[in-house]
């Protein structure tokens, strides 16, 4: 799949020094943008599970994950499509947490997060880690929507939104960085949407 650097670019207008370079503000709308068809994924059958190089594999079922500290982010997220949305509040739990659970080894240093859809995404064990990254199944106070990722995402706000992967099931710990699919069809391997890393050979 080819990645064209044909973003359609809208005004630029924001709160000062909260949009990063080359986006825009979407106002009240929350585009919906994915790679493939939406699953329909019952709560009762949604699970997440913590493992690769880590001491104590752990999965947790929707009840399980629901018992573990609560919290909540309150910020921005930005799109690779060029769009901000400010204000956003999602609440879950820390993927701090999970860690904590599942003991990652010393020579873990990155993430593949998998979707039950077979998507992927690769992240640095650092990016998902010191209150950086939630796994989320509320928006705005309201259930996360199947279009949005329902019943639960990742949510990883200081990257480009593609890193937050929908109906996210699983993070596994690697030693060694593992392209995701947008990785491999040429996206950047990051995603700091302050310095532009849409693509591969973004700086």
């Amino acid at each position: 799949m080819p990645v064209t650097r044909g973003f359609f670019r809208k005004r630029a207008d924001g709160p000062a020094g909260r949009l990063p370079p080359g986006q825009y503000d979407t106002g009240s709308g929350w585009p919906v943008l994915t790679a493939e068809a939406t699953p329909r994924i019952a709560r009762s059958d949604w699970s997440i599970t913590v493992d690769g190089l880590v001491e104590e594999p752990t999965t947790w079922s929707w009840d399980e994950a629901h018992r573990l500290p609560s919290a909540t982010y309150s910020g921005d997220i930005h799109c690779v499509t060029t769009w901000s949305k400010f204000d956003m509040v999602f609440g879950g739990i820390s993927v701090d947490d999970l860690l904590a659970a599942a003991r990652p080894r010393p020579e873990a240093r990155f993430v593949l997060a998998h979707s039950s859809t077979g998507y992927t995404t690769n992240l640095p064990l650092e990016d998902v880690t010191g209150g950086k990254a939630w796994v989320v199944w509320e928006a705005e106070g309201r259930p996360l929507t199947p279009e949005h990722g329902g019943p639960a995402r990742l949510l990883v706000p200081h990257l480009y939104f593609w890193k937050s992967a929908k109906w996210v099931s699983r993070l596994e710990l690697l030693d060694e960085d593992q392209q995701g699919f947008w990785e491999r069809n040429g996206y950047h391997d990051r995603g700091d949407p302050w310095r532009e890393q849409r693509y591969q050979g973004d700086a």
